[in-house]
């Protein structure tokens, strides 16, 4: 057994164990086996992703068994591992180790811990077996159990009809897309006679210029396979059309989030796009879709962002924003910076994401920043873990110097769509400056109004409940100085404070910010010459099927100095529009929100996608099954199948026993009628 068997096979067994034995070994044992099995796989990940780096790893196949021998159908189960399974191997490990041991604390209180760690190591393993995959169905096999995992733990509080129904939402969007992935592989095996993806990769060019029949026309076969496979991507990674299922999963705990939305399942269609780039190369008319949904992407989260309240909303459509960042760097044939985001993203996303779990811990589970305000002081150790995570994710830094892991990443992406060739490049270019600018306006919102200003916690119903159950509980010890009691409330009050003291959060929280704060802040300046430096990434991705664009990764440095300060100029001025409406002015918010009221209202409504697709599918669908079940079912098959059975059967009970007087002379009379019968038919054939 090597290391990558380890790496994938002992979260399942952590989870088997946890979920399985969890009656016989309790909570506390079902935490630390799996919890200590993630920490495992992430500290022997990272070697074999330093060993790429230096040059010391080469690529290979670890086999597992014999899988599948079906007529021209063959493949194995393999591990493969490169440097695009490297990447992939530490980010969802090292995430994964972290998201469990930040819930010992926020879940200390959950009577269903043991089940909640079983589900986060299963949907780490089934992340594992999608990006160890060797061919297309293995790949599938990984994928569908992330989804499995992801409405399990989207839904894990499922006595909330929201949980279950964002978990439903989850399943049912993403089963459209895995259906694309789905006859995407179906014509990918009919095409090339193989699920192999080396051999696939290694066929594709001597495929260029084939068409095939497709729903009446004849379409470029390569393009088609690509869209497809697309499709796929786009319901894993909420990109637009198939992205209504991602701002609804944050009704699952904050971990969920961070595990999910920042580092894993929404990554898979990225990874699987770079995955079988030389595939997508073939096809310019799939890289031009690739751009413009990626592209369309980023600016409508963006948008929609910009008007949320809820903590976790702001960030889940953030990371929906980044993920058309990718998406459209892949597009530009940019896939070394695609994967660099798709790295640097896991740790300010995931720190974002449990940053704001520290902050709803601290708020007694209040999420509408409306109700935060001054919470700097009161949390320090979220707040600088906070900062650090907004300073990475608005690119700070100074161009020719350094800066943050966005500063690196993001500002690649941009420069290499501009540099590159593409049809839509400038188009790309264009939108990801633009939303630089809005994601630097929300996310310093999001600061101002949780940590800065005045407090304004009396106004949040979830702490009026604290200090009422406070109150009652500590009543009868304070009974004699009611006045004094009075007082303070009063001045509490005056402060906005409602006499609440938020609480920074246990050690198990703060371990995995401190840890998510140095990849935020280093990881950026760290590991950008093997991802996107045209020579050593050139030398790191060889060990890869991922396609690197040496060309282009020198062109992306060559661009005019004013491209490089882009998006700084954004982030600037989302920084300073943020501090003068937040910081400087009360009503400004308000006066924008009325200026622009169908503005405003089209971003809150989310573009009204949700009420399209109610209207166009859900209501049709919902017609179609009542139609089918009172008129189908009810109204003909029950009606003429067992309910007609059973009214005939009890007709002729009824008669039978109406006929069975118990009189000789009837039963007489009887079988007199049936002889006359009998004989009358003989005559009658005679």
């Amino acid at each position: 057994m090597t290391s990558i068997h380890i790496i994938v096979f002992l979260p399942l067994l952590a989870a088997l164990v946890a979920g399985l034995g969890q009656r016989f070994i309790g909570a506390v044992a079902s935490k630390t086996i799996t919890t200590a099995g993630l920490f495992t796989a992430s500290l022997l990940s990272w070697p074999i992703f330093i060993g790429f780096l230096n040059g010391s790893e080469t690529a290979y196949v670890a086999p597992v068994m014999n899988w599948v021998q079906s007529g021209d159908l063959s493949f194995d189960w393999e591990l493969r591992v490169d440097a695009l399974t490297a990447v992939m191997l530490v980010v969802i490990t090292t995430v994964s180790a972290l998201v469990h041991l930040y819930s010992w604390g926020y879940m200390e209180e959950d009577p269903d811990q043991p089940r909640f760690f079983a589900y986060l190591s299963l949907f780490t393993f089934a992340m594992l077996m999608l990006v160890t995959a060797n061919n297309l169905v293995q790949m599938f096999f990984g994928w569908e159990g992330v989804g499995l995992a992801s409405y399990l733990l989207i839904g894990f509080w499922y006595k909330k009809p929201s949980a279950n129904a964002a978990a439903i939402k989850a399943f049912v969007v993403n089963r459209v897309g895995d259906l694309g992935f789905m006859l995407g592989i179906f014509g990918v095996f009919w095409l090339f006679g193989t699920v192999s993806i080396p051999e696939i990769l290694a066929a594709a060019p001597d495929k260029v210029g084939s068409s095939v029949g497709f729903l009446g026309l004849r379409v470029d076969t390569m393009s088609l396979l690509c869209i497809l496979l697309f499709i796929g991507a786009m319901g894993k990674s909420a990109q637009l059309g198939l992205h209504t299922w991602l701002p609804d999963a944050m009704e699952g705990p904050t971990p969920v989030s961070a595990l999910i939305h920042a580092a894993t399942m929404v990554t898979a269609g990225v990874f699987m796009v770079c995955r079988l780039s030389p595939l997508f190369e073939t096809s310019q008319f799939a890289l031009n879709v690739v751009t413009i949904v990626g592209a369309t992407t980023a600016i409508f989260a963006a948008t929609v962002g910009l008007v949320q309240t809820d903590i976790k909303r702001v960030i889940a459509y953030s990371t929906c924003s980044q993920l058309g960042y990718m998406f459209f760097a892949a597009g530009s044939g940019a896939y070394g910076a695609a994967m660099f985001h798709l790295f640097t993203h896991a740790f300010f996303k995931a720190l974002l994401f449990l940053g704001a779990g520290s902050v709803i811990h601290a708020m007694h589970h209040e999420q509408d920043m409306r109700y935060y305000g001054g919470l700097r002081k009161h949390i320090p150790l979220t707040f600088w873990a906070m900062m650090a995570g907004t300073l990475a994710i608005t690119g700070v830094g100074i161009v020719g110097v350094g800066g943050l892991a966005g500063f690196y990443s993001k500002d690649a992406i941009i420069e290499a769509a501009f540099a590159s060739n593409s049809t839509y490049h400038m188009y790309a270019f264009a939108i990801g400056v633009v939303a630089a600018l809005l994601t630097s306006f929300y996310s310093w919102r999001l600061m101002f109004l949780t940590f800065f200003g005045t407090p304004r916690w009396a106004q949040s119903e979830h702490i009026q409940h604290a200090m009422h159950d406070h109150a009652d509980h500590d009543e009868p010890a304070h009974e004699s100085d009611g006045h004094d009691h009075a007082a303070h409330t009063h001045d509490a009050h005056g402060e906005g404070t409602g006499g609440y003291h938020p609480h920074e959060s246990p050690l198990s929280m703060l371990i995995p910010l401190g840890v998510l704060t140095l990849g935020a802040v280093f990881a950026g300046f760290a590991f950008h010459g093997g991802f996107i430096e045209a020579e050593t990434g050139k030398a790191f991705w060889a060990n890869s099927t991922l396609f690197f664009n040496e060309h282009l990764m020198h062109a992306m440095h060559e661009v005019p100095l004013w491209v490089k300060l882009s998006s700084t100029v954004a982030m600037l001025t989302g920084l300073i529009v943020a501090y003068l409406m937040y910081q400087q002015s009360k009503d400004a918010p308000q006066r924008l929100a009325s200026a622009f009221a169908p503005l405003y209202r089209f971003f809150l409504n989310k573009w009204y996608f949700d009420e399209l697709y109610n209207a166009v599918f859900i209501r049709p669908a919902f017609w179609f099954g009542r139609l089918f079940w009172k008129q189908g079912d009810i109204g003909i098959i029950d009606r003429f199948g067992p309910n007609g059975s059973a009214a005939v059967v009890s007709f002729g009970s009824k008669l039978a026993v109406k006929l069975q007087s118990g009189y000789l002379y009837t039963y007489a009379l009887v079988m007199l009628l049936g002889l006359v019968s009998a004989v009358s038919w003989m005559m009658v054939r005679t």
